[in-house]
């Protein structure tokens, strides 16, 4: 029993009331991943246990049930989707819609209420991405904004005072394109390769080329041979090694 049921007191009454409704009115709550559905949505366990009243009168602190089918929400607009890997434990916050969300979710569009439930731990919407001090990741910048793995070994930098837009990948990347465009001037401070050759077949029957100036610094090979200033050409009668490339 609440204490305050004791109390002859029209005031304590009421806020028994009032506290009592409130505690089945639920907005938002933390919570944590235990399965991502392949239909777009995440089975949510809420992270913060609720009292509940024993047969005796005591209150013991009790886990909510699991939360099913939470759809996730995602940034996209514009026909553009940022899409994240979600994967069980990782930790969410769960939006509870005011009013029943079922036929909205099977249908889209603007629906009736399937049912006239309110604020109902059936409704809630799953936004990835807070962290609790026990799994913060480190190393956050405060210059720029990053696309990065947790551990900080991969990320896009972009960085609006410099204007440079960096990319770390310990793996490689790969650009998947026929046409790559560059307008200004390309640095390699590493090895360079050519895989189908400078003109010729890259991908699908595309050809490459390029335009310009070439400008190359160091040894240059092609198929193990050298061609660039330190190559010997053949003398004209056949006899032996020419003077290097003029």
């Amino acid at each position: 029993m609440d204490q305050r049921e004791r109390l002859d007191s029209p005031d304590e009454a009421l806020n028994a009331v009032l506290d009592g409704r409130q505690a089945q009115i639920w907005t938002t709550m933390p919570g944590i991943v235990e399965a991502v559905n392949g239909n777009g949505t995440l089975n949510v366990q809420p992270a913060i246990k609720c009292q509940v009243r024993a047969p005796d009168g005591s209150t013991v602190w009790t886990v909510l049930p699991l939360l099913l089918d939470c759809p996730i929400v995602y940034q996209r607009g514009g026909g553009c989707t940022f899409t994240l890997p979600v994967a069980q434990n990782d930790e969410c916050v769960v939006s509870f819609s005011c009013r029943c969300i079922d036929a909205w979710w099977s249908a889209g569009g603007i629906q009736v209420q399937s049912e006239f439930r309110m604020h109902d731990l059936s409704d809630g919407f799953a936004f990835v991405g807070p962290f609790s001090q026990a799994t913060l990741i480190g190393g956050i910048s405060t210059t720029s904004a990053q696309l990065r793995s947790n551990d900080g070994s991969t990320f896009i930098d972009l960085n609006p005072t410099t204007q440079k837009v960096t990319i770390t990948a310990p793996g490689g990347f790969t650009v998947n394109a026929p046409t790559s465009n560059f307008s200004g001037a390309v640095i390699i401070q590493g090895l360079l390769s050519w895989l189908a050759g400078m003109t010729g077949s890259i991908v699908s029957g595309v050809a490459s080329s390029i335009t310009g100036a070439v400008n190359f610094f160091g040894s240059i090979t092609s198929n193990g041979h050298a061609i660039d200033s330190s190559h010997q050409h053949t003398s004209s009668g056949g006899s032996g090694l020419g003077g290097p490339p003029q």
